[in-house]
Formats: C-alpha cells, structure tokens, sequence
C-alpha cells in the first residue's frame, strides 16, 4: 500500500501554505512546503556570489544546503542550522525563487529532496507542480487559486504586519509577472493536474477552504 499523498497547488498568495499547514495538523500527517525549499535555496544564494544566472554554482549550492522543517503552529524552516524563517517571506526572495524555479538543472536537484518527504502515516505537499510532477500519482490533489488583487491584498496585511513598507500597487503587478513566470516557464510550469479539485478562495474563509479539502480526503 503506497503511503497516501495529498497535493495542494496554485499560485503564490491563493493560501496553500495555511490551508496546507491545517490539513496536514487535522490529519496528523507529515507537511511538504515545497516553495520553502526554493526560497531556501534563494536565501543560501544570497550568501554566496553566485548570483541567479551562474547554472553550475546553484546547483552545487542546493547540493550542499542542509534543511530542516519544523511544523507546529507556525513553519520553522533552518537552513544550516541557521532559522531562516522571517526571510522566507520578503518578496526579494520570493522574487529570486521564481527565477530559479524555472531552471530544469535546479529542479532535478530538488526533486528527490521533495520526495523524500513522503513518510507514514501521510504527506500534505503544497507547491506548483506537487501533482502534476514530484507527485503524479497522489490519490488526492487539489488546485488552489484566487484573484491577483485579491492575493495582492492579503500579502499586503501580512507584510504590513510586519511592519514592511510596501507598495499594493506594485505587489499586484509583481504578482502578475510571478504568475506569468510560473506558468510559461519550461520546466514543470504551473498547472492543474488532471482529476484534481479546483477551489477558488478568493471569497471564502480559511476554515472553508479547510473542510471542502478534507471532505475530499474523507
């Protein structure tokens, strides 16, 4: 019997990380955030001189980088030993993450550290491409989504809650060029895998968003 896997797709802001993290506490399965391992990767790159273009060097740095994931309440991603987690969200790194995203070298390299996640008694893998490429056989996917604007808005209450001046204006088109990035890149663009569950959060709660997935998985 493979050990079950639910995939939680979509683009950035639509809530896969929170709806994820839930489903994943109710069920008491492992969590994959799979868009950590590329901000990850992006932050170890900022510590080096490699920079976003130089191929060979990243993928020896996403080689060597040791990460560790630590699900409660709240994501605590270590990169090293070092808690990177307040630097996951700045948009510079969300940015750098797309960009290195779209490398087929990069994404190889990644790969197998994603599946390894997969340990009894379940996994919860959120992402772009869970259910269409790291997991393609998941019994369970999902695609999660919401308007630009709306998720413009909620990434900025978060950051304005962390007291990090920023521009609506500007985040609705970043988002734009993230999500047109994301899905016209080569390597494992971002789709909804066939057969999966299309929700639409724009317009619901958290909570809402928490029971219609696992009324799927039930």
């Amino acid at each position: 019997m493979p050990i079950p896997v639910l995939t939680i797709d979509g683009p950035s802001g639509a809530g896969k990380g929170t709806v994820s993290r839930l489903v994943a506490k109710k069920l008491g399965w492992n969590y994959l955030d799979s868009g950590s391992i590329y901000r990850s990767l992006a932050i170890a790159l900022q510590q080096t001189s490699a920079g976003l273009k130089n191929v060979t060097e990243i993928v020896r740095v996403a080689q060597a980088m040791a990460l560790d994931f630590e699900c409660g309440d709240e994501l605590i991603v270590k990169l090293n030993g070092e808690d990177i987690t307040g630097r996951l969200g700045l948009e510079s790194t969300g940015s750098a993450a797309s960009q290195i995203a779209a490398l087929p070298e990069v994404r190889r390299v990644l790969l197998q550290k994603q599946q390894d996640f997969r340990r009894l008694p379940g996994l919860v893998a959120d992402g772009r491409d869970m259910g269409t490429v790291v997991f393609p056989d998941a019994e369970n996917k999902v695609f999660l989504t919401a308007s630009a604007e709306k998720r413009a808005e909620r990434r900025y209450k978060q950051l304005m809650e962390k007291e990090i001046d920023v521009n609506l204006a500007e985040l609705i088109k970043e988002i734009d060029a993230r999500d047109r990035r994301d899905m016209e890149r080569e390597a494992a663009p971002l789709a909804m895998a066939a057969g999966a569950l299309y929700i639409d959060t724009s317009d619901m709660t958290i909570n809402a968003v928490v029971e219609e997935v696992l009324n799927l998985i039930r």
